[in-house]
Order: structure tokens, then C-alpha cells, then sequence
């Protein structure tokens, strides 16, 4: 479905740190509630969420341990890859060269392109048929399915739209002084929009400008902005009411509204990381019960939270990875850690939210700046797919094992990834 090339990228926001990198967000929900998808495309078009019937990855003896195994390399973004979504049946892929790829499982093809030059994509999100994608302008652009058109992806807002700048541009109370002699309106981001995320009919916008803004998706108005860091917004992530920011300020934040759920957020708790180290990502269990981000030091921290927010434990420290954690992903009990060093790291979290890890993957040629992967389970194992600053975007097929003996896959060759479907 996707398609990715990487140009050079903007250097990452990492202010107070000498981390390699500070990530773009890869977070995606696909979740979709009554009032999101009342706008849903005809049923002639094909951008739908539909259930994808894989075939298992050949291997050589069932019988014996199976080990990761790559899919695919896609290529054709004209830049790095800084995000990537999955939607059901489609995987979308974005660049720091401004275009948006969408790939249709599971053969893995083009399905269509859109959005080339509306500035370097740093992040994007799905909601029912529309798509939100954050940009180093400062904006978010949001993009539905066209009913004229089959398979085309039409621009119909930005954020903040016109109505709400209009509705407040006046009023010298509603600007709030960015930088020295500059003011912005509080609905506008004055610096790169880097990460967001959806939940419960809004979508969070994280950005350098150290911001947290609210947005209510059924008519696109800002909601909220946020105070929410000391240093740069690097990742966002929600569950259960809960949304999680990750820092540079080495910091993660869990914001949440009040009980009856009408008020503003927040804030809930802080997770405190390794000292003058970035936390560039951020993932939750499915349960909210645990909580992990990925910092610029190589390592995974992992926090057990309380139901009611109100105490965290730091339960896991582990070094993941011998360069910058960039980006992370959560299926079931299975955490995927993609670095600076290139390499994808597979653990599995174990009792008291402790990871051990279970393998490696290689075959990246340059660091790996975002990961999703698939709830669906596809054989004994779940799809894990990956972009690059290399401009490739990798799918690849990793096995649930049962105990934890390290594994390493390094890249297969173009024969062997052009036939490793059965």
C-alpha cells in the first residue's frame, strides 16, 4: 500500500540533550466511534477497512523454531520515512519529502499517492475515512476519500481551519507570546508539529513548541493547548482516557479530563527518565497497566501505573539498543524497538512488566524511524512493518515465541524477498 524514499531530514528537536535523534511519532488508531465514520466514502470506493487474508511466510521445516522472516521492500518516497499507519487493509507511509504513499495488503502494491508538497510529513493518523497528517509547518492537514474520484485522497481542511481563526484573531487575549517580539494565536503550533494520536473523538497534536493541543475531530476546533513539556514534544500515545507525551525534557506525562469527562485535561502523572535523556517514544498497554519509552540513551524503560494514576514505578531498565531509541510498538505481550543503530529489537514483556528480549531484525540501511504492527495474528506470529531513513519501508513476519532465546535475521536477498510468500 505505501511507498517511502528519504531525502535528508530537518535535524530533530532535542534542545537540552546530546541524543542522536528526537522521533517523529508513528502513533496510529484506527479506532473508530458512530460520530467519526457518519462521513464514510460510497461503497464503490475501495479505501475500506476489510479483513486481509495473508498467506504464511514459507519456511523451510514447520516442525523447527521459525524466525523472522522479510516480506517486502518498499520503495518510492522521494524522502525518509517518518511515519507510517496501519488501516485494516492499507498500509499509509509518509516522507520528509512531502508525499504519502498508500499500499493495499496483502500483495503489497501501490494502491495510491497524495499530498506531494505540503510541506515534510512528520507524522500521521486514521480516523474512519479521513486521514490527519502533521507537518514541519507547523500544521496538520486533514484528507479525505473523494466520492468523484476513485482512489484519491482530497485535501479538505487545515488545522486550525479558517472558522476558528477567524473566530479568535481578533481578540488580543487568545495570543500567546512564542518567541521574543512573536505572538501566535493558542490554537496555532509555532514550531513542527512532531507526533498524534486519536482517542475518543480527538485527535492530540505533540510539537516542538512544547505544546499539547486538543482537536474534536467531528468539526475540527481546537479544543485545548497545553503547556505540557520543558523541552520538545517527541511522541504521543492514549488509552483509556489517558494520553501519554514523551520528551526531550527526558520526561513522559499522562494527561487525562475529569470523571465526568466534560472538564480539561490534566495532568495525571509523570514517568521521570534516565537524566538529560530524550524519551523519543512512548507506548501503553493495552490494559494501560504498563507504560515504556524508548530514550536516546538505547534504552527501554518500562513503568507500572496504579488505576488511578496516581502512583508510578519504574519496573524495568534495559538497554535495548547500542545507538537511540527512535520509535516503538506494542502487540499483545510483544514490544518492537527500531533504533539509530538500524536494527529492530523483538521483546516480550514478562512477569512485573519486565522485556526479555527474543530477536533481532536487520536489514535497515539506515536508522529506523518508525513501527507498526498488526493485532492480527498471522499464523504462530503478527506483521511488523518498518520505515527508514534508508527511503525503504519493510514489512516483515515476526514469530510469538515461548521462551527467550535471542535470534538474529539479517536482510534476505531481492530473491529471496521476492518469493518468501507461499
Amino acid at each position: 500500500m505505501f511507498r517511502h524514499t528519504s531525502p535528508p531530514i530537518s535535524e530533530p528537536k532535542v534542545s537540552t540533550t546530546p541524543l542522536l535523534y528526537a522521533t517523529a511519532s508513528s502513533s496510529c488508531s484506527s479506532s473508530r466511534s458512530s460520530s467519526e465514520i457518519d462521513d464514510s466514502p460510497g461503497s464503490s470506493h475501495r479505501f475500506e477497512v476489510v479483513d486481509v487474508k495473508y498467506q504464511l511466510p514459507c519456511t523451510p521445516d514447520s516442525s523447527g523454531p521459525q524466525s523472522h522472516r522479510s516480506l517486502a521492500v518498499l520503495s518510492g518516497h522521494v524522502g525518509s520515512v517518518s511515519c507510517l499507519a496501519v488501516c485494516g487493509e492499507f498500509i499509509l507511509s509518509a516522507s520528509q519529502g512531502k508525499d504519502i504513499i498508500v499500499w493495499q495488503q496483502p500483495d503489497l502494491r501501490l494502491f495510491t499517492k497524495f499530498g506531494q508538497g505540503d510541506g515534510s510529513v512528520k507524522a500521521l493518523v486514521t480516523v474512519g475515512n479521513k486521514v490527519f497528517t502533521a507537518h514541519q509547518d507547523s500544521r496538520i492537514r486533514v484528507w479525505k476519500v473523494s466520492r468523484r474520484s476513485e482512489n484519491v485522497f482530497r485535501l479538505i481542511d487545515t488545522l486550525p481551519t479558517t472558522k476558528d481563526y477567524l473566530g479568535k484573531f481578533m481578540k488580543q487575549s487568545n495570543y500567546v507570546q512564542t518567541r521574543r517580539h512573536h505572538k501566535k494565536l493558542w490554537i496555532e503550533h509555532s514550531d513542527s508539529i512532531s507526533c498524534l494520536a486519536v482517542h475518543n473523538g480527538l485527535v492530540y497534536s505533540g510539537s516542538w513548541d512544547k505544546t499539547l493541543k486538543v482537536w474534536r475531530i467531528s468539526d475540527l476546533k481546537c479544543l485545548e493547548s497545553i503547556k505540557a513539556h520543558d523541552d520538545a514534544i517527541n511522541g504521543l500515545i492514549a488509552c483509556k482516557g489517558i494520553v501519554y507525551s514523551a520528551s526531550a525534557d527526558g520526561k513522559i506525562k499522562a494527561w487525562g479530563k475529569g470523571k465526568e469527562g466534560k472538564s480539561s485535561h490534566s495532568l495525571k502523572g509523570i514517568l521521570e527518565g534516565h537524566k538529560d535523556v530524550s524519551v523519543n517514544s512512548v507506548v501503553v498497554s493495552d490494559d494501560g497497566k504498563w507504560v515504556y519509552g524508548g530514550g536516546s540513551d538505547g534504552f527501554v524503560m518500562g513503568w507500572e501505573g496504579s488505576c488511578d494514576f496516581n502512583s508510578w514505578k519504574l519496573v524495568s531498565e534495559t538497554k535495548a539498543h547500542q545507538m537511540a531509541v527512535l520509535c516503538m510498538c506494542l502487540v499483545g505481550e510483544y514490544l518492537c524497538s527500531g533504533s539509530a543503530d538500524k536494527s529492530i529489537g523483538i521483546w516480550k514483556r514478562e512477569a512485573f512488566g519486565k522485556i526479555s528480549r527474543v530477536g533481532i531484525v536487520r536489514g535497515h540501511e539506515g536508522p529506523v524511524k518508525c513501527l507498526q504492527a498488526s493485532s492480527v495474528s498471522v499464523g504462530d506470529g503478527f506483521m511488523l512493518y518498518s520505515g527508514s531513513l534508508d527511503k525503504s519501508l519493510r514489512v516483515w513476519w515476526v514469530p510469538k515465541h515461548s521462551n527467550t532465546k535471542k535470534q538474529d535475521t539479517d536482510s534476505l536477498t531481492s530473491t529471496e524477498e521476492s518469493s518468501i510468500l507461499c
